[in-house]
């Protein structure tokens, strides 16, 4: 399922002009073959029909059911088709263009992992945890520097959120190591907690031991290079490669952390 929002699909739909069920000039051969070309889907395929057998519908059910990846090279075929051979060439045509493709750059630069941590965040009902994941996702291919940031706070909310759910002390100013360290150990992820007759046991503590050291390199990176903190004049930023690299681990710990809060929380009677 793709991460489009509402007003993301209004403005497609207005680019690719598919008020009256049509999706640009296409005919239908050449609308199957476009689609074929780029991703490898049968768009007429009874899979994408549900809702109506117009052009524009079945684009609406692939925006629904397929990946972000998979979107967004279908979205840059369409656009290029579209600028190849514009039918009312304008600047405002131009511009839409041109806005549609930042759309398709966001989907391109969407993370693995974090829609997981977004059903959890629903499962939670934690607003503040749904609203970090999506300003993160937004901001990796257009400020990567504020992903980064994002990316430290995910942890700390994440942290905050599951203390909190088992009832766990905590200090409102604690640092996002003190607070992965404080939930690592409610959910007796520490090395110690495993038996050392238990079979890969040195390769499960080496594991834990790693992955309680992503929270700590994310605080760190974020102090280097994320928003929250002051830059002298010739600091260098990093690309969203490195925003991505920043997410995708924000993303695994927080995952896991989440898991195996909700497979080890107590049930109340």
């Amino acid at each position: 399922m793709s991460s489009l929002t509402a007003i993301e699909r209004r403005m497609l739909e207005s680019c690719l002009g598919m008020g009256s069920g049509y999706v640009g000039r296409h005919s239908d051969r050449v609308f199957g073959e476009l689609v074929r070309d780029a991703v490898g889907v049968d768009i007429h395929d009874a899979a994408y029909s549900r809702n109506g057998t117009s052009k524009a519908n079945k684009l609406r059910i692939f925006w629904q059911n397929e990946s972000d990846d998979r979107v967004a090279r279908l979205l840059v075929a369409l656009l290029d088709y579209e600028e190849a051979t514009p039918q009312n060439p304008s600047e405002d045509n131009t511009a839409l263009i041109a806005k549609c493709r930042g759309i398709a750059d966001r989907l391109r630069a969407s993370v693995k992992g974090l829609s997981s941590l977004k059903e959890h965040a629903q499962w939670l009902d934690a607003k503040n945890l749904d609203e970090g994941i999506r300003r993160m996702e937004a901001a990796v291919a257009t400020d990567p520097r504020l992903a980064i940031g994002s990316a430290k706070e995910l942890i700390e909310t994440c942290c905050k959120t599951i203390l909190a759910e088992r009832g766990e002390a905590f200090a409102e100013s604690a640092d996002v190591p003190e607070l992965t360290k404080a939930t690592f150990k409610a959910l007796q992820l520490v090395a110690s907690g495993v038996p050392d007759e238990r079979r890969g046991a040195e390769i499960i503590k080496k594991l834990l031991s790693n992955l309680a050291t992503v929270g700590i390199g994310l605080a760190e990176l974020r102090n280097l290079y994320g928003t929250g903190h002051g830059k002298h004049g010739r600091a260098g930023g990093l690309t969203p490669r490195h925003a991505k690299l920043a997410v995708g681990a924000a993303a695994t710990l927080a995952t896991f952390l989440f898991e195996t809060h909700m497979e080890t929380k107590p049930h109340k009677t």
